[in-house]
């Protein structure tokens, strides 16, 4: 009964089919506790209940099923200590997952365990504090998870004599490990194809992988390793995601890089102390979906060759010496979504594309902090097709499956609203374009303004003049737009007032002149906003506007504003005054004050008498 969103608690009436062997339901939406009375199922050979949201503990009832085979809990809410002692007096069991729950194992036996074999164990997310030392008699192990612990300090020796000839994935990722206890270790396992060792405190050299044909992950990214890639790696033929990222390792690149593997699919060496060109091997990379060689030494050109990666989506050499020209070659590769070439030494004018059908699914552009000259690639923008439509579908993100049904997901860092952020996660709906920090002049282009998806736009400390172009209202879901350190001049469009979602707004260090927009969401800016222009007027500046350069409100356009009507009032009284005073003084002037008393039935004699002493 797999994922068929069932709700509700486990059915009771399941206890009573006491001839039951196998029972799943994974993937659904489940509450409640496991029923204690699941121990009437004697004959059940199997029973997977992940991916629910079960809570409670798990009852100790299980111990009497005997002939159970495999058990897989992961990814609920049971709660809980128990020892790991328990599960391993059910004889016959030889498949066991309780990853990703809120249990804590406790893995101190007091009884042998050296006679139970089993083949998948997987307790990842389990408050573990350390190797569990049964682990010692186990050579029939293929499947062993014991990620996102506390187990701390060295891998001890003896680990790396456990199912020498069967274990196939080992994820050890997201623990306090600092390394082994002996240097240049050559890992022993015959017959493994997916490693992760990322995200604890591994020091020394890159562990060793003997030549191995089933190869396919080498995860041991955010840890401390240091020294060289050694050239071992060009035989690992079958890899397809090879990550060392966000370490201390420093060499130039072997020149096997891009050409190893006809499988790879993802190769991410991101900040490290990599140095030397980048190898111009990519000939058989048709595979190669992510490249991030991002935040190290690279110098030279971008590599030609990277012409023949027509699946590649993600792009990052952000962050390096290379010296280049655009790479304009590089809008042929049709899956091309991320293009990040920030900071580097890349220089010259990019010039009009070849065809209209460059970069056609690139969403997210990132050329800042270069020495690019010339006007800004106005027919580029035309060819963004996949920016020009606002992406209003269900979310998803930018990943790829490695060993199993773990995701990796990929990640950049990017200044977005005048910060700099690390997405770790890039989804659909992320379109941004940052072309600050360059040398281009001329116009802002109007052809921005159809790219409709557009989020992020920053275009700051260029050499732009001219306006801002008031078509950019088009873009109704920006968010942030960055114009500062131009020369731009003329107002700033009140059009501008139309776009919602817009969070982040500066021009400031410009020649703009004219009243500030008025109104949603520019009440909202502050002065650092617009400082540097000493031509602007308005709110929240100290200098105010004149008559003749009036605030600009959202509803200025096709009716009055609140300000005319005022002096309408003001006109209307000062006119109506001046009538009523002009008649009051001709009745008393000629003397026809006894209507006036008349009229307001005032008394004649208190008239006289103040008539009199005007006199006197």
């Amino acid at each position: 009964m797999n994922s068929n969103h069932l709700t509700g608690t486990i059915p009771f009436w399941l206890i009573n089919l006491n001839h039951l062997s196998g029972l799943s339901f994974r993937s659904n939406q489940l509450i409640g506790q496991i029923p204690s009375q699941i121990s009437n199922l004697t004959q059940l050979n199997d029973l997977d209940l992940s991916s629910n949201q079960l809570q409670g503990p798990i009852p100790s009832s299980f111990l009497e099923l005997n002939n159970l085979k495999t058990l897989d809990l992961s990814s609920n809410n049971l709660s809980g200590t128990m020892d790991l002692e328990m599960f391993l007096q059910l004889k016959s069991l030889r498949s066991l997952s309780l990853s990703s729950n809120r249990l804590s194992l406790l893995s101190n036996f007091s009884v042998n365990t050296s006679s139970h074999k089993l083949q998948t164990l997987r307790l990842g997310s389990c408050n573990l504090r350390s190797f569990p030392d049964f682990l010692r008699y186990q050579n029939q192990l293929g499947d062993l998870d014991l990620s996102s612990n506390y187990i701390s300090g060295q891998i001890p020796g003896w680990f790396l004599n456990i199912s020498e000839n069967s274990l196939q994935l080992l994820n050890l990722s997201h623990n306090l490990l600092t390394g082994f206890d002996q240097q240049h270790v050559v890992l022993p396992w015959t017959r493994l194809y997916s490693l992760d060792l990322s995200f604890n405190k591994l020091q020394g050299p890159l562990p060793i992988i003997s030549p191995l044909p089933t190869m396919q992950y080498y995860l041991v990214s955010n840890n401390h390793l240091s020294g060289t890639l050694s050239p071992w790696i060009c035989k690992l033929n079958s890899l397809q995601a090879f990550d060392l990222s966000n370490n201390s390792l420093s060499s130039k690149l072997p020149q096997c890089l891009g050409n190893f593997s006809q499988r790879l699919s993802m190769l991410n060496l991101q900040n490290n102390k990599f140095h030397g060109s980048i190898p111009q091997t990519f000939m058989n990379g048709t595979r190669l979906r992510m490249i991030d060689l991002s935040n190290n030494m690279f110098g030279g050109k971008i590599p030609r060759s990277l012409v023949n990666c027509t699946m590649l989506e993600f792009f990052d050499l952000g962050n390096n010496k290379i010296n280049d020209t655009f790479p304009s070659w590089i809008g042929n590769l049709p899956n091309l979504a991320v293009l990040n070439l920030q900071s580097n030494k890349l220089y010259g004018a990019i010039e009009e594309p070849k065809s209209d059908f460059e970069f056609p699914k690139l969403q997210i552009i990132d050329l800042s902090n270069n020495r690019f000259t010339g006007k800004l690639p106005s027919k580029y923008i035309q060819c963004w097709n996949a920016m020009k439509v606002v992406n209003a579908s269900q979310l998803a993100y930018m990943m790829k499956s490695t060993s199993g049904s773990d995701l990796y997901h990929y990640s950049l860092r990017m200044v977005h609203k005048g910060i700099e952020i690390e997405y770790v996660k890039i989804s659909n709906m992320l379109v941004s374009i940052s072309l600050s920090n360059n040398r281009f002049e001329g116009d802002i282009p109007a052809s921005i303004s159809i790219l409709q998806g557009l989020r992020y736009l920053n275009l700051s400390n260029n050499n732009l003049v001219g306006s801002i172009p008031s078509s950019l209202d088009n873009l109704t879901v920006l968010e942030s737009l960055d114009l500062s350190n131009n020369s731009l001049s003329g107002e700033i469009p009140p059009q501008l007032l139309k776009l919602n979602p817009l969070a982040f707004f500066d021009v400031s260090h410009n020649n703009l002149t004219g009243p500030i927009p008025l109104g949603a969401q520019f009440n909202t800016f502050e002065n650092r906003s617009y400082e540097g222009n000493p031509g602007l007027c308005g709110q929240p500046l100290s200098r105010k506007c004149g008559n003749s350069e009036r605030p600009q409100k959202e509803d200025d356009q096709g009716s009055e504003s609140p300000f005319a009507f005022g002096w309408k009032v003001v006109a209307i009284g000062y006119a109506s005054g001046l009538v009523i005073g002009v008649v009051l003084g001709h009745i008393f002037c000629t003397k026809k004050y006894e209507w006036f008393v008349k009229i307001f039935r005032m008394p004649l004699k208190k008239i006289e008498r103040k008539r009199g002493r005007r006199r006197n």
